[in-house]
């Protein structure tokens, strides 16, 4: 079967949307690229594709450039055949990622070796708890006079974490704010750290980036900010919230499950060479 691929963003809705949003959780992440793609935070050079069986889509893929391939939930038989159709395209991948299993079956069918492998774990909201120690503060919602700050703030974030950002963040900071997905933790005034949360789409929201300056660590301010924007989105209506975190930060995986988070299923991002 043939992988349907366009560059028109509805068009590509339309075949993929249904049927990601039959899984929310697990296709967390192409739900919230889809909405910043209809938003134009991408660009341009975006590549999305979807797979259909007797009619009905049954896998989806997307890329804004220069990311990773994103590959949803699909059905593990159908990942050699995409490998093998980009290949003959000559679509340039610089890496791939989702579902370990999906992700590890693309790189072992791509024409490039691997250059890194980064594991990450899926995390779901079970109980809400506490914090069990924190030093003070408070949180709020951030406005547009925070934006410098939280440009910075995402920027240092991104390069901690060494993944590709747009070239330029503010029009993404400022959309989140605009949208109040940016929550600040403060102490007598000042911001120590802040916390990310996706409006809720089919239900789900996910948390991410949180972020605490190297200065102010070791408090309990990302634990903190990170039970608050959980708070916001059950208060403003999410069923499921979600998180990813790197399987290598041992601290912040036991950060999350201190907050009330389980796995769900495990997450590669893979690079080629």
């Amino acid at each position: 079967m043939t992988w349907t691929f366009t560059s028109k963003v509805e068009v590509y809705a339309g075949a993929a949307e249904p049927w990601l949003l039959r899984d929310p959780v697990r296709n967390t992440v192409p739900l919230t690229v889809l909405r910043g793609m209809r938003g134009g935070i991408w660009g341009d050079d975006l590549l999305m594709g979807w797979l259909e069986r007797g009619g009905e889509t049954v896998a989806a893929v997307c890329q804004t450039a220069p990311h990773l391939l994103l590959l949803a939930d699909v059905p593990l038989d159908t990942v050699r055949g995409l490998a093998t159709q980009l290949i003959e395209a000559e679509r340039v991948i610089p890496g791939v990622s989702g579902p370990l299993p999906q992700a590890e079956a693309f790189a072992a069918a791509w024409w490039r070796p691997v250059a890194e492998r980064r594991p990450e774990r899926l995390y779901r909201l079970d109980s809400p708890l506490p914090p069990s120690s924190l030093s003070g503060g408070a949180s709020r919602t951030a406005t547009k006079d925070d934006l410098e700050l939280l440009v910075t703030w995402s920027e240092e974030f991104q390069a901690e974490a060494g993944s590709v950002a747009p070239a330029v963040l503010t029009p993404l900071v400022a959309g989140r704010i605009g949208r109040r997905e940016l929550v600040l933790w403060e102490v007598d005034g000042r911001p120590v750290a802040f916390a990310g949360v996706s409006s809720p789409i089919g239900g789900m929201s996910r948390v991410g980036p949180v972020y605490t300056p190297p200065e102010h660590r070791g408090q309990g301010y990302g634990a903190a900010v990170s039970h608050a924007v959980t708070a916001k989105a059950l208060a403003e209506g999410a069923g499921e919230v979600l998180l990813f975190t790197d399987l290598a930060n041992s601290t912040s995986n036991s950060i999350y499950q201190a907050i009330g988070y389980r796995p769900v299923a495990d997450y590669a991002s893979i690079t080629f060479r």
